[in-house]
């Protein structure tokens, strides 16, 4: 690990683990417990550090002068790379989908703040974007430069995600995660081992595709992952009375901050599915809560801290 990341990680506090109590898990016998990566770091929270780290690792170890990236006007992972790239010493660059928002979101002013240059692009030349995987496949990539593609989905994010797993000290059947671009779901499912299965919930519309693209980020064919596609809520980013309802009182009874764009949505399936019975009696369920609860800054108050 390079030197500049250890100092950076002895900033960093444990993720420990939360046992849920609720009245439902009682009555179906369900044991529910939230991974807490939510608490890893203030700004360098949950599965948005687990896959930057070995990418910053990568392009230390190069000698690389910037790291370029892309997202939305609330991503959580240009958020993270910003402040990264200012703990680090890295000049960072970000491709923005859309035209600016006047004001900038808090988002972007955080990541502007930091030093990240903010380049608003149209959405066609965004998708376009989605195609260059590699740290050096952006068109006008230039030496000294590193491409992070969208969310930092790129094989060696799984290296950092499967770190998680290490750390569950307890037995279990299902580990559940919110899922994105799907890194995250390819990283534990990766490192998970038999008979445990991962449990992803699609937080955006008509997601099918993720499937495919998270085969093609593990390193070998698996078995042992599923995604659930019923819980985004409308889309991306979009929400319902009863997300926004089930937030605030998860909220309320367990006290730990939820947002409403992965997380939330997780939680909210995960409760559904339980009150269903597709758990059997006796199952224990491990919930990754993967941070990004700066994200609650585009919402209503009702999900705020």
């Amino acid at each position: 690990m390079h030197p500049a990341l250890k100092r950076l990680e002895t900033q960093f506090q444990p993720s420990g683990l939360s046992r849920i109590t609720d009245p439902l898990l009682e009555q179906k016998q369900v044991t529910l417990w939230l991974k807490r990566d939510d608490q890893l770091h203030p700004i360098l929270s949950g599965n948005k550090w687990r896959k930057l780290k070995y990418s910053l690792n990568h392009a230390l170890g190069l000698g690389c002068r910037r790291l370029i990236s892309m997202g939305g006007t609330y991503s959580n992972h240009l958020h993270a790379l910003a402040y990264a790239g200012k703990a680090l010493g890295l000049p960072t660059t970000a491709y923005i989908r859309g035209e600016p928002p006047t004001p900038l979101t808090p988002t972007l002013q955080d990541a502007q703040d930091w030093g990240m240059q903010l380049k608003f692009i149209s959405r066609g030349d965004y998708r376009i974007l989605r195609s260059y995987k590699a740290w050096d496949s952006l068109p006008d990539w230039q030496a000294g430069d590193y491409w992070l593609p969208e969310g930092g989905a790129q094989p060696l994010a799984l290296q950092g995600v499967a770190e998680l797993v290490t750390e569950l000290a307890i037995p279990y059947q299902w580990l559940c995660v919110p899922c994105g671009t799907g890194a995250t779901l390819a990283g534990l499912a990766a490192a998970v081992a038999p008979p445990s299965q991962v449990l992803g919930f699609a937080a955006l519309k008509n997601a099918g595709f993720l499937r495919e693209d998270v085969a093609q980020l593990l390193p070998q064919p698996q078995q042992n992952w599923h995604i659930n596609l019923d819980y985004h809520c409308g889309g991306f980013a979009q929400t319902t009375p009863a997300l926004l309802a089930f937030i605030r009182d998860f909220q309320a009874d367990h006290g730990i901050a939820l947002e409403p764009v992965y997380t939330g949505k997780m939680l909210l399936g995960l409760y559904e599915l339980i009150q269903n019975g597709v758990f059997a009696p006796g199952t224990t369920i491990i919930a990754v809560h993967t941070g990004g609860l700066q994200g609650n800054r585009g919402f209503p108050p009702c999900t705020d801290n």
